[in-house]
């Protein structure tokens, strides 16, 4: 944990400011080297992707209400030094999370088509962007879990390790996805669906990473099994 109830208050918002505004160019970032990279494979396949991107901006700005309400409320207790409410506040954003991502799973899937037939100016773009969103919507549901972990590190002053895991993941992402659209050093071209899979495949490691320095390196706020049962009124 870091003490922030002490120093210049200037200087701790510009040191949190900077971190987390590298994170969200990041999670900006991953649409375009999926845009870039797809770019090669056609008008049909850049615009399909195009389309479907904004799903993922959609998904972004509703992480953000999850996520600014687990900032706030760990923040609010660990200022008052309430551990306890603040391991509270953790934990239930984790299942917020866990709905969310299954929300997301089962919408994404089940509205796929119809989104994709509203936007799409041919059968071409339709394609592809419903391809991209079937390989991607896994990922973009795993956001919910990235934003709720690093709110609450946020909360208790900590910034790096999700600027690092996200910037991690972000270059893990722009290695895997001319290797899996073109084929590189494999010979099996995936076209858009491996556009959509590097991103997947990125965003689901960078979720584990996290998780991982919860269980071995965090001690202010935990995994904790019996507080997964949603409190309403937390």
């Amino acid at each position: 944990m870091t003490e922030l109830t002490h120093g210049s208050i200037s200087g701790h918002l510009i040191h949190m400011s900077l971190f987390i505004g590298a994170s969200m160019l990041v999670q900006t970032l991953y649409y375009l080297v999926d845009l870039s990279c797809v770019a090669g494979l056609g008008k049909h396949a850049l615009a399909g992707v195009s389309a479907a991107g904004n799903v993922m901006f959609i998904v972004m700005a509703l992480t953000q209400v999850l996520g600014v309400s687990t900032v706030t409320l760990i923040a609010h207790a660990v200022g008052r030094k309430d551990q306890h409410t603040a391991h509270v506040v953790f934990n239930q954003s984790l299942v917020l999370a866990a709905l969310c991502t299954a929300g997301t799973v089962m919408a994404g899937y089940a509205l796929t088509g119809v989104y994709m037939r509203a936007l799409g100016a041919d059968a071409g773009t339709v394609t592809a962007g419903k391809t991209y969103l079937c390989w991607c919507i896994a990922g973009m549901a795993l956001q919910f879990a990235i934003v709720a972990m690093g709110a609450a590190l946020r909360g208790i002053g900590i910034v790096q390790p999700t600027t690092l895991v996200q910037v991690t993941t972000l270059a893990l992402n722009s290695l895997l996805a001319p290797v899996l659209i073109a084929g590189w050093g494999t010979g099996y071209p995936l076209g858009v669906a491996g556009s959509a899979l590097a991103s997947t495949v990125s965003i689901k490691l960078g979720t584990g990473l996290l998780a991982l320095y919860f269980v071995h390196l965090e001690t202010s706020v935990w995994f904790d099994r019996t507080l997964w049962w949603p409190h309403l009124a937390t």
